[in-house]
């Protein structure tokens, strides 16, 4: 959509028509919401003065990336966002042109940024990187290490810090935006130019230092000081939900030629009355009414996530050495709970996972307890503070792998696929998952109790309920669920275990069943006694198949020169999941039950 040469008036209407847009699919469909609705104004300006399939527009996160989807001939194919085969609700370069680069997490957008801008120069081409950034992802260390390169080197990039919950720095109104547009206006900066190199080049040192102690001042009373102390130019704050202010302030930014940062106040949920504000369950929603407001709730048993929170807080009652943190998602992962009953011993430290990581460390060579509650994806990026910070040192800390497998709508950046592939191989650690709510609950109790690192995984969702004896958890020990009298054994993991069973109920053979409940270390008795019975091993597991649960057993039929064993693995091939409904994804994959049973006949 060519939107260049519409007037003030003609964009007015256009916002408001994409936020009527939204709220229709999105009410119906789910999806990111109060973010998107408080973008409009801005994915506006950002067209009007950029162009999106030139100028690389980057969306940090891109949970705020409607419009710019609507605004790229994808108005009518919005009606399939973040279905299976249908729009996905970030960014992504194969669905348009106009989305410069995949993004499901945050912090990476200023980062990507700069590496662009270096492209363009060597290119020698005129374009401009143009980032959206929301003051959440400001708490993230790798926006801080992009900034303090981008400052360095000067290159033309127009950041548009999106601030829709807090302030970086308490505004003082009109005098200060005016001021600072005054100070990053070409005429300032042209006259600033000529003082700097006449002082330098015609004045005594100490001119030089009064001059620069002057300037230090001026900024001072503006709320972008530490924008401006590490080199780069700050604008604001401006008035995101004006589209006038937006369009001139974008055009003086782009002008510049140099990084400037455009601080823009908004409102979540921006033309949704019921969803403006800091409403953290409109971020991210399903299917509502409208008229109401009112969730569109289906009857569903208990989440894991909710069984994880309420068996954390009773086993913190019990042992005050209990802590605990989250990086951002307080809510999503059940730890607000904990957060309100102790609110001493349980964080959320906002998007630093790394951070969340290294300070538990700590804290347990302090003789605390760390539950670390992160989902499987975002554990990703705290890889190396596992290693260095926890395992090397042996440190008993839990991490709580929410989300494990398919988490559904999110796809490809978000899919709990390869946390045991990634923390298997790590010496010290234990690995192991619970198949049901029961061993869920005992799990934490158990990991309580260990005295090295450890990794519990539970996914995003109920467990499929399993109708087998509980046993509590012993260090290393599978348990043998049922004996069967054909030469077939299911082997599974965690919250696979119920796909095994029903996969088992569909197939005519009598099948023998082993949860195995630790991928590391395995039960080396067990598996060599079944290896006695069973000639034909399959492997379930919601993970991915390299480095995962079947390649643990292969190593260990290897290491132990067992030969009489076929394993087939049923873990996630070799690729990136897409989004869509669960079900939906895992019938696609051959995963259901009755496609299972196919390819085992």
């Amino acid at each position: 959509m060519n939107i260049k040469d519409k007037s003030l008036e003609e964009l007015e209407v256009l916002a408001q028509d994409i936020r009527d847009r939204i709220i229709d699919v999105v009410s119906r469909k789910g999806g990111h919401f109060s973010s998107t609705l408080g973008a409009v104004e801005l994915t506006i300006g950002m067209h009007k003065v950029f162009d999106a399939y030139s100028d690389p527009f980057i969306f940090d996160v891109s949970h705020q990336c409607y419009p710019h989807k609507l605004l790229t001939e994808r108005w009518d194919e919005f009606e399939t966002v973040r279905q299976f085969g249908g729009l996905s609700g970030f960014t992504k370069p194969n669905e348009s042109d106009a989305d410069y680069f995949v993004a499901g997490h945050s912090s990476t957008s200023i980062s990507l940024a700069v590496g662009a801008a270096k492209a363009i120069k060597l290119k020698k081409e005129d374009r401009v990187p143009v980032v959206m950034i929301g003051d959440g992802s400001l708490s993230a260390g790798m926006v801080y290490e992009a900034l303090n390169e981008l400052g360095d080197i000067k290159l033309p990039v127009v950041i548009i810090l999106n601030d829709n919950e807090m302030s970086i720095a308490k505004p003082i109104g009109a005098i200060s935006k005016h001021l600072s547009k005054l100070l990053a206006g070409k005429t300032y900066q042209g006259f600033k130019g000529r003082v700097d190199s006449f002082i330098k080049n015609n004045m005594p040192e100490g001119t030089t230092y009064i001059a620069k102690r002057m300037e230090e001042a001026m900024k001072l009373i503006t709320p972008g000081i530490l924008f401006e102390e590490m080199g780069i130019d700050y604008i604001g704050p401006i008035d995101g939900h004006h589209i006038d202010e937006v369009i001139d302030t974008l055009q003086l930014a782009k002008d510049m030629k140099k990084p400037v940062i455009v601080h823009a106040r908004t409102i979540k949920g921006k033309g949704y009355a019921i969803a403006e504000g800091q409403h953290e369950r409109w971020h991210g929603v399903g299917p509502f009414n409208v008229k109401d407001g009112v969730f569109i709730k289906k009857a569903s048993p208990k989440a894991a996530t909710a069984v994880f929170a309420d068996a954390l807080c009773d086993l913190a009652c019990k042992h005050e050495n209990i802590v605990g943190v989250t990086a951002a998602m307080p809510s999503g992962t059940g730890i607000n709970k904990l957060m309100e009953k102790f609110p001493t011993r349980f964080w959320d430290v906002a998007i630093a996972e790394q951070h969340a990581v290294t300070s538990m460390a700590a804290m347990a060579k302090e003789g605390f307890k760390p539950f670390i509650t992160i989902y499987s994806t975002f554990l990703q990026r705290g890889f190396d503070q596992i290693i260095h910070d926890v395992c090397l040192l042996d440190l008993p800390v839990v991490f709580a792998i929410d989300r494990a497998g398919i988490v559904g709508n999110d796809g490809e950046t978000h899919q709990g696929a390869f946390d045991i592939s990634y923390l298997r191989f790590i010496p010290n650690m234990i690995v192991f998952a619970p198949r049901d709510d029961k061993t869920l609950i005992d799990g934490l109790s158990f990991a309580y109790t260990l005295t090295s690192p450890s990794a519990i995984r539970y996914p995003r969702g109920a467990f499929t309920p399993v109708d087998f004896p509980f046993t509590p958890f012993e260090l290393g020990k599978a348990q043998v669920l049922k004996e069967g009298k054909s030469s077939k054994l299911f082997i599974a993991y965690g919250a696979a275990v119920g796909r095994a069973c029903e996969t088992a109920k569909l197939h005519k053979d009598d099948i023998a069943i082993v949860d195995l409940r630790f991928v590391k270390p395995l039960d080396a008795e067990c598996l060599k006694d079944l290896a006695s019975k069973y000639d034909e091993w399959y492997v379930f597991s919601d993970s991915q198949k390299q480095g995962g649960v079947g390649s643990a057993i292969l190593e260990f039929l290897n290491d132990e020169n067992i030969s009489n064993v076929k394993l087939v693995s049923f873990e996630y091939k070799d690729d990136f999941i897409d989004h869509g409904d669960t079900k939906v994804v895992e019938e696609s994959l051959g995963l259901l039950p009755f496609q299972l049973v196919e390819k085992i006949k």
